[in-house]
This record gives C-alpha cells, sequence and structure tokens, in this order.
C-alpha cells in the first residue's frame, strides 16, 4: 500500500525529532563521537597554522634547528587526528548499529500489536520495504550523514574564521561562496524529498510483486502465466528505474554545482593570494597556510549534496516508518485473567462490519451459547460470514456491536495473550512457516514434550512428519510449500490440538482432505472436542456429525440452530446446502 501520495512531503526534521528517543541510550558514545570529531577539526586546522610557523619561521630566517621539533609536531598531529578518527568510526558504529537493531526490534513487535484490519490494507512488499530499506537508510544518516553535518558546519564555519583573521580580503571570498550554496541546497531539498519518497514506495511495491511472485509461483507455472507476471514486474522496475534516474539527475546537477564552488574559490584565492604576497601584504607562510585550509573545505562543501541527500530519505524514511508507529491498534486487550477456565462461550446479539465499510454489516445480531465441552457446527452459504465470526473469538478483529463472553467474560476485558492461549483456531488456509516441522508444531504451545507431540500428530492424522528425512526437524520451506495442501492443513490441525485450548476454531479445516484421511481424522477428533468447547465451520454431512448441535447462518445471522436431523427434516435451506456439498463430493475423482 502506498500510504502517502507522491506529491505530499514527508514531515522531515519532525520525523526524525520523533525517533531520537533511540539514540538516548547511546548519549555517550554520541558524546564520545562529537568530542573526537571536534578535536579532529581542531587538529586538522592547527596543521595548517604550524606549518605557517614552520615557513615563516625558521625557514625563512635559515634556522635549520627548530624544524625537526616543528616538524615532529605536524607529523604527531597527523597520528592524533588519524586516531581520533579510528576512535570516532568505532564507537560511532557500535552505538548506530545498537540503535538500529533497537528499531528494527520495536518495529517487528508493532507489527505484531496491530489489528488484522491493518495488515488487510498494506502490501507486505511496503512494510518490508519499511523494515528493510528505509531503517538502513535511517541508520546511514544516523551513523554518517548527521555527524557529519555537524562536523562540516564547525569546520566550515571555524575554517573561514581563521581565513578572516589571517587576511580578511581572502577571507571574504570563501564567505561568499556561502550564500549560492545556501540557496541551492534550499531548491534541491525541496525537489528531493518528493522524488525520494516516491522512489521509496516504488520500492516497496515492487518487493511486494517479488515476494507475490515467489508465495504464487504454481499458480503462475499452472495457468502459464509466466511471461505475464514477468512482464508485470519489469514495467514496475521499469517505472522504479526511470524515477530513480529523475533522482539521480537532480543529485548530478546539485552536486556538480557543488563541485565548481569550492574550486573556482581556490582559483580566486590564488590568484589575489599571489597578489598578496606581491605587495607585501601576505607571507610566504600564511599564503601556504591559506590555500592548505582552502583546500580543506573542499571535501565539506562538497559532500553538503551527498549528506543532504543522505538526510532526506532517512526523514522520508523515518516518515514512513511513522506512519505504521502512528497507526494506532484497535485492539486493545484488557486486564483479567480466567484462573479456571472452563469454556463456556456466548455470542450476544453480535453485529460485525469491516471499518472501511460500515454501513454494510457482514453479521446482524449473531446470538449462539456453547456450553463447555459442547461442538457447535457453523453452516452456511460461502459469504454468509462464517470465516468472521470464528475470527471474532480471538479478537482477530472485534466486534461492532453486542459482546462474546467466555465463562462470562467479554474477550475485550481479557489479557490478549491470555484469550490466546484458551482459543486455538486451525484454518482453512493453514499458514506453516520456513522453520522446522516441530518449531510449528510447538508455536502455540512451546513446552510441549515429545508424547503431547506424538498425540496430537496421531490425531491429526500427520504421522508423514516422522517419515520426513529428518524427521520433525526437517525444515519444510517458506509457508510449507515442500507438503501438500493436505499435509499443511493436517499439520495445522495438530499445531491447534496440542495448545490444548478451552475453545478450538476450526475453520473448514478438513477440506484440504480426502474421504479415507477425513474419516480417521474426525475419529480422533471426536474424543478430543469432548474435552473442549469447540466451533466448526463445516460444509460436508461428515464434519456436521461431529458436533452436538447445528448452527445454520444465513445473510450474515443465524437463522435456525438445532440438531442435524431434526435441520436437515425441518430447514430446506439447510438440506439443500447439505445435499449441494453431497453432489460436489460425489462430482470429485
Amino acid at each position: 500500500m502506498t500510504a502517502t501520495p507522491d506529491t505530499e512531503p514527508p514531515a522531515g526534521v519532525h520525523s526524525l525529532w520523533r525517533l531520537r528517543g533511540y539514540l538516548r541510550p547511546h548519549r555517550l558514545a554520541l558524546a564520545v563521537m562529537l568530542g573526537t570529531a571536534l578535536g579532529g577539526v581542531a587538529v586538522s586546522i592547527a596543521i595548517p597554522l604550524v606549518t605557517k610557523s614552520l615557513i615563516d619561521g625558521p625557514i625563512t630566517d635559515g634556522e635549520l634547528g627548530p624544524v625537526l621539533p616543528l616538524g615532529l609536531l605536524v607529523l604527531a598531529l597527523g597520528v592524533l587526528e588519524a586516531a581520533l578518527v579510528f576512535w570516532r568510526r568505532w564507537v560511532q558504529s557500535n552505538a548506530v548499529l545498537g540503535m538500529e537493531t533497537a528499531m528494527r526490534r520495536d518495529l517487528y513487535a508493532r507489527l505484531q500489536v496491530l489489528p488484522m484490519s491493518f495488515h488487510s490494507q498494506w502490501q507486505s512488499g511496503q512494510l518490508l520495504s519499511r523494515a528493510t530499506t528505509d531503517m538502513s537508510a535511517i541508520r546511514r544518516f544516523s551513523g554518517f550523514g548527521l555527524l557529519f553535518l555537524v562536523i562540516n558546519i564547525v569546520q566550515v564555519t571555524a575554517v573561514t574564521l581563521v581565513l578572516l583573521h589571517l587576511y580578511w580580503p581572502l577571507g571574504l571570498v570563501v564567505a561568499a561562496t556561502a550564500a549560492p550554496i545556501v540557496w541551492l541546497s534550499m531548491r534541491f531539498e525541496k525537489r528531493y524529498v518528493v522524488v525520494s519518497r516516491r522512489v521509496q514506495d516504488e520500492q516497496g511495491d515492487l518487493a511486494t510483486r517479488a515476494e507475490e511472485g515467489a508465495v504464487g509461483i504454481r499458480v503462475i507455472k499452472s495457468f502459464g502465466r509466466t511471461e505475464h507476471v514477468s512482464r508485470q514486474y519489469e514495467a514496475a522496475a521499469r517505472s522504479l528505474h526511470a524515477t530513480s534516474m529523475d533522482k539521480v539527475r537532480l543529485s548530478a546537477r546539485f552536486w556538480t554545482f557543488l563541485e565548481v564552488i569550492p574550486n573556482l574559490a581556490v582559483v580566486v584565492v590564488l590568484l589575489l593570494g599571489a597578489i598578496g604576497v606581491g605587495t607585501g601584504k601576505l607571507s610566504y607562510g600564511e599564503l601556504v597556510a591559506f590555500i592548505t585550509l582552502m583546500l580543506s573545505l573542499v571535501w565539506p562543501v562538497a559532500s553538503l549534496g551527498v549528506i543532504l541527500a543522505m538526510a532526506q530519505e532517512a526523514m522520508t524514511s523515518a516518515a514512513r516508518i511513522l506512519e505504521i508507529y502512528d497507526t494506532e491498534p484497535d485492539i486493545v486487550g484488557g486486564d483479567q485473567v480466567i484462573e479456571q477456565p472452563r469454556g463456556h462461550l456466548r455470542f450476544e446479539h453480535v453485529d460485525f462490519a469491516f471499518p472501511d465499510a460500515p454501513d454494510e454489516p457482514v453479521l446482524r445480531d449473531v446470538n449462539l451459547d456453547l456450553a463447555p465441552g459442547e461442538t457447535l457446527a457453523l453452516v452456511g452459504a460461502t459469504g454468509t460470514g462464517k470465516t468472521i465470526l470464528t475470527a471474532l473469538v480471538p479478537r482477530l478483529y472485534d466486534v461492532t456491536g453486542g459482546r462474546i463472553t467466555i465463562d462470562g467474560v467479554d474477550v475485550r476485558d481479557l489479557d490478549l495473550d491470555h484469550l490466546r492461549t484458551l482459543v486455538a483456531t486451525a484454518f482453512e488456509e493453514p499458514t506453516l512457516f520456513s522453520m522446522s516441522a516441530r518449531e510449528n508444531l510447538t508455536l502455540g504451545r512451546a513446552d510441549a514434550s515429545d508424547a503431547d507431540i506424538d498425540e496430537a500428530l496421531d490425531i491429526a492424522q500427520a504421522g508423514f512428519a516422522r517419515d520426513l528425512p529428518w524427521g520433525l526437524d526437517t525444515r519444510i520451506g517458506e509457508q510449507g510449500m515442500a507438503l501438500s495442501g493436505g499435509q499443511r492443513q493436517r499439520l495445522a490441525l495438530a499445531r491447534a490440538v496440542l495448545a490444548r485450548p478451552r475453545v478450538l476454531v476450526l475453520d473448514d479445516t478438513l477440506s484440504a482432505l480426502d474421504v479415507h484421511t477425513e474419516k480417521l481424522v474426525e475419529e480422533a477428533l471426536r474424543r478430543v472436542l469432548s474435552e473442549t468447547t469447540g466451533l466448526v465451520v463445516a460444509h460436508r454431512a461428515s464434519t456436521v456429525l461431529l458436533a452436538d448441535r447445528v448452527a445454520l447462518i444465513q445473510d450474515g445471522t443465524i437463522s435456525h440452530v438445532g440438531d442435524h436431523r431434526e435441520l436437515l427434516a425441518t430447514v430446506p435451506a439447510y438440506r439443500e446446502l447439505l445435499a449441494a456439498d453431497s453432489e460436489h463430493e460425489a462430482a470429485r475423482p
């Protein structure tokens, strides 16, 4: 998702200022960095002044005795400057990398806190771009640009004052070069911030296409759309290339101008300095010192373009990251904990509508009461709100009306971590991670024993995991792509069972299983469901038979609740749904 229009510049300095808290733990390191940097500036100014004294004193007077001590002093100052640079960079790298690590940790934690409504609106590539490219841009500026911006300003100011003291006409020439640089920098900043934001947003869009191409490679290949997707990616890459070239051209013009200004100033200083020496207003030592100091300003002035470009990218990155921090989570946990949970689940006049469509309710006045240990099958046509209803229990979304309670406590009053230990969900589309099968299984219960894992695998008929090349320690690839759909679904079911929740939500979890495996899983699930409260989204009659009662959902509300046989005999809509599913199953090879 491109969250900010290309034409709107970010809040620049304000954005970086709001991230200043990450620098506080490194205040001592920052003080050392600044101190060594200023010390280096002082040493770099001292070297030409000592050289001036050497030329105007012993060399001019023909006294060789003081030459060696003054030469050694210049050498010592050079070594000291190198040592200060080494010390500054070592301290600086440690502090900046620590800051970047803390920012990455907090950004990831923030993404975990934000609700599903946030993640459903943002492209994953945009989030990835913020967590990688934008973080790196902030680190580069914090570790290089910010410090050198201060150092260069101090150095330019101090050297200009020394030059004015040495010979004020030439000092005025140097000082006069500041005016065009300031004017140009202001123009550059306004244009660069816009194009920089556009580049970063397009990088996020390109990352999204790359990720979708990798995750959906099976679909792409099966439809023979490799060239089509490649063309889309190439078009996005070309767009990014064109925008990046606009950025490069803008920067090149600015940096070229900055290179020209100090070089012209050097030519003028050489000309006027030669005239000053010829008229006796300048000594040879003063001219050498003046030129040496003048040349020491070339890099600070020429690097201004790089530093300003780096600053603008960091400001844009900070603004993009703060868009995530500024998103307030609309699902916040309470502080209550159920000491001895029984799993009594109730839906009381529940309404739900998505935030972007508040006038189009998905659920209306849903009322259900599941006693501890009871299993309820939720049956309905596609798009009637079954999945949303199950997502409301662990608060992946929040109700917009009414309430859901567990053992009489509103789920919104429960601590979120506690709630999600009480409720476990196995989704129709299982999500597995690029870790071992064991780590995927124990995601909801880290302290599970081997016996517990074996029991969960047996219940879910997922014994195939033991036969993987390295058993349960086999990495199963990103999103479990090395497994079949049915295998992924069984592992996800085993994970939910292993969590030993008081409320088990199965969102059409058996849809990818063949009839024989489904029968075995259902037989094992009966024992599990007898010990926990179950909410099962069902399309097959065999799955419905797992439940004690059945609820028919139509147009976002519960129209009938009762025994399977009763509904089959008295509710035509229920009978038609199961009949249609039976016909579909019969048609499957």
